[in-house]
């Protein structure tokens, strides 16, 4: 939801709002929108069914990584594990990396990826 420029959400007190943005704005957990009366909103990312899967060491991960990314899967990658929303096929596939995989609920915040508007100059390259 938080990649489309034209949605409708619902505030923390059950008020219904229409988002309107530049297309392309990806939203993360944490930013802030200014509605028309100059009032700041937050941003939360939903809990959605996802699966850590937790790597032994660095060269793991970043094969389990490679194979996922391969099946265009989008990924947020964090120190010695990654996260996908939940398909057991995948988590097959990560099993037999020898990563051990957890099953939550919890925000996601996938990689925007190399192509992203912006992505050049988020890492000061």
């Amino acid at each position: 939801m938080r990649q489309r420029s034209r949605f409708t959400a619902t505030l923390d007190n059950g008020e219904p709002i229409s988002v309107s943005l530049a297309r392309g704005t990806r939203l993360r957990d944490g930013d802030l929108l200014q509605t028309e009366s100059r009032d700041d909103i937050e941003v939360r990312a939903a809990l959605e069914n996802v699966s850590t899967a937790h790597a032994p060491n660095a060269i793991d991960l970043a094969r389990a990584c490679y194979h996922l990314g391969n099946r265009h899967t989008h990924l947020q990658i964090g120190p010695n594990w990654v996260r996908y929303l939940n398909d057991h096929v995948l988590d097959d596939m990560v099993l037999g990396f020898v990563l051990s995989i957890i099953h939550e609920q919890c925000a996601f915040e996938p990689e925007a990826g190399a192509y992203a508007p912006g992505h050049a100059t988020q890492h000061g390259h």
